[in-house]
């Protein structure tokens, strides 16, 4: 008997757009016969068993009159037994309240009222009732061609959350059953790090790009792993020392060079690059990360478009700091390989005030807005976020073109690797713990407090820092509030670098407060796990925070954030409140605002207040914070609504 395929019913409206950018993956067949018959009279479907094979015709293998022998539509009177038998179960169409259809139920033929529903797993009397709804149970499952573009992408370059998200949450994407490419630089610096690239191979493949003023080639390295292909673009512009944006002298000048090959490069990518054996094609979905893949959306509305190529594609701009924006001088625009009539798309003129000087008529190009203006979704790294930029204080100048896009903006919590993450099997700590059993907490802590040189003292509460020393990240506020922190009975450790007036600080700030504060100029990986499961407090000042994730790492291990209320911090800290759960509280730490050394000094005395004082509670709040999910799945499941309704809506034309 030849199965039947079923996949999710939707209005015939919504079906022909999600069509053209994605394909429908059944998670399971039916052992249903091929011969059925759609029935609009009654509102209902009857299957029957069939020997017959063949296609069935019609509508995802519904047959219409084509059989008339094969299914009969059900009458009143019913019939006899043997009749009833026959017919099996009835199909049943869920449709909302404008007609259109929703879901499938299966209905015994006698008229029972058990229904099994397509949509859920609902509870039933007997294990053999059980049995009957999980074999039969429908799950849906929607594929896209999806691709990443990505200045950097770990574990191959990194240096910082755009690197982990680009990273891990592709990762979990193939998993769930995409093809997913991730599209990013080949940087060699001449390090230990160029070993990272050498499970890529070179596709022996050459293109030529056609901008800054001539031809460009570049080469493609491709690895596949864990179920992605990781495209790599060669180009000796990618060869040098430093990190992927810059060295110790500060940002590259030719930037703008650089990250407009990869944008040409990953558009031509899935179009020439057989990857498996056969190339990604023109419905693709293209995920494309910060300015420095801003040019993309462009490209395909200006370039490819026009001639009747990625007309089924879509693009998803994610937005993961809006204050890095890739503006130019405007004389650099020839340089981008685009149709001049597109100039508008990128024009940007600054306001006054922030002009060099008075013959300054302020005009450049920007590419996060050329994005922003042309991509078909956009996204940030939190909800809070999301909010934020779309106000003067967060927007950066860009707050009112955002504001007009409202409607396709939205804001996802990055996850965080569970599995590098996880305190009961961390290879970088001494002991272990979990939800379950705290006991190896404290044993972490007097072990970071020895290792660090500071008195141990199990009972002190042991305040922690990590992250880069700099403006945004709130460094000045500690630095302000230091001295009357340090008056009270707490150990503060701080792991970071950036400006070196906050390094000198650190080492002046160890030197006066000998046994109170320990403070590491860099950052060592191994070093932030132990002050990470070691710490009772994490605190974080920032002035802005687009998602965050020391404060997921820190709920993970048990260590209670102190954050201030902004961006993501907001939305994944709640707010300590002891009064509700019958006095044993809710919440997982405490969020302070305004931005002011005394708001930040109030909510950490009433930290180490609740420490000293409130065990319970405190235990309560660590426990919470442990099983919060946090994971790339939940997040994963959340993009794939995205990727729907981009679909649903039609590509960008000007």
């Amino acid at each position: 008997m030849e199965s039947l395929q079923l996949t999710r019913v939707i209005s015939s409206k919504l079906s022909a757009n999600l069509s053209q950018c994605c394909s429908f993956r059944p998670s399971r067949q039916l052992g249903f016969g091929h011969l059925l018959r759609r029935s609009f009279q009654n509102g209902k479907l009857t299957v029957v068993r069939s020997d017959q094979t063949g296609n069935g015709g019609g509508y995802g293998g519904l047959t219409d009159d084509s059989n008339p022998n094969a299914v009969e539509e059900e009458e009143g009177g019913g019939g006899t037994e043997k009749e009833k038998e026959k017919y099996g179960l009835m199909l049943g169409i869920d449709r909302d309240d404008s007609g259109s259809v929703i879901g499938l139920h299966l209905i015994p033929p006698s008229g029972d009222l058990e229904v099994i529903d397509s949509h859920e797993d609902d509870a039933t009397d007997t294990k053999d009732q059980d049995e009957a709804i999980e074999e039969e149970k429908i799950q849906v499952g929607v594929t896209y061609n999806i691709v990443f573009v990505t200045a950097e992408a770990a574990p191959y370059s990194k240096t910082g959350g755009l690197g982990d998200v680009c990273g891990s949450l592709p990762v979990v994407l193939a998993s769930r059953g995409h093809r997913v490419m991730v599209v990013s630089p080949r940087y060699l610096n001449g390090t230990s790090a160029d070993k990272k690239f050498l499970g890529a191979v070179d596709l022996d493949l050459r293109i030529k790009i056609h901008c800054f003023g001539g031809e460009q080639e570049v080469a493609f390295f491709h690895e596949y792993r864990e179920g992605v292909d990781w495209v790599f673009v060669d180009h000796p512009s990618y060869h040098r020392p430093g990190n992927p944006y810059g060295d110790s002298y500060g940002a590259f000048g030719d930037n703008q060079f650089r990250f407009t090959l990869l944008c040409h490069a990953a558009c031509e990518a899935p179009l020439v690059l057989p990857l498996g054996g056969y190339t990604y094609g023109e419905k693709c979905l293209f995920l494309v990360n910060d300015w420095h893949a801003g040019l993309v959306p462009v490209l395909l509305a200006s370039k490819y478009r026009p001639f009747g190529v990625y007309k089924d594609a879509r693009s998803i701009l994610v937005i993961h700091n809006l204050a890095h924006q890739g503006v130019e001088p405007a004389a650099s625009y020839k340089n981008l390989g685009l149709p001049s009539e597109w100039y508008g798309a990128l024009e940007w003129v600054f306001p006054t005030w922030a002009r060099t000087h008075a013959l300054d008529t302020g005009e450049a190009v920007n590419i996060l807005k050329g994005a922003i203006v042309t991509a078909d979704r956009l996204l940030t790294v939190s909800k809070g976020y999301a909010w934020e930029i779309t106000t003067v204080e967060g927007g950066y100048g860009l707050h009112e073109l955002l504001s007009s896009r409202r409607s396709v903006l939205n804001g996802i919590t990055n996850g965080i690797d569970v599995a590098e993450w996880d305190p009961s099997s961390d290879e970088h700590i001494a002991f272990h713990y979990s939800a379950d059993d705290l006991s190896g907490k404290v044993q972490c802590k007097t072990a970071i407090q020895q290792e660090l040189g500071l008195p141990i003292r199990p009972e002190c509460p042991l305040i922690g820092f990590i992250g880069r020393l700099d403006y945004q990240k709130g460094i000045d506020l500690i630095r302000w509030a230091s001295p009357e922190l340090m008056e009270d009975d707490v150990q503060f450790v701080m792991l970071g670098s950036g400006d070196p007036l906050y390094e000198d600080w650190m080492r002046a700030a160890e030197t006066t407060y000998r046994d109170k504060f320990r403070g590491w100029v860099g950052f060592n990986v191994p070093i932030s796990h132990r002050i990470t499961a070691g710490c009772d407090i994490l605190l974080m000042p920032s002035r802005f925070e687009p998602c965050g994730l020391n404060q997921l790492y820190a709920m993970r291990y048990a260590t209670v954030p102190v954050v201030h209320a902004t961006g993501g911090l907001r939305d994944t800290v709640e707010n300590f409140n002891p009064y509700v759960g019958g006095g044993s509280g809710e919440g997982t730490g405490w969020t302070f605002s305004p931005l002011t050394k005394e708001s930040m000094l109030e909510a950490l005395r009433t930290a180490i207040m609740t420490y000293r004082e409130h065990k319970s509670a405190w235990e309560g709040l660590m426990r919470r914070g442990m099983q919060r999910d946090f994971t790339w799945e939940s997040a994963a499941i959340q993009y794939e609504q995205i990727f729907e309704w981009a679909c649903i809506d039609p590509s960008y034309i000007k």
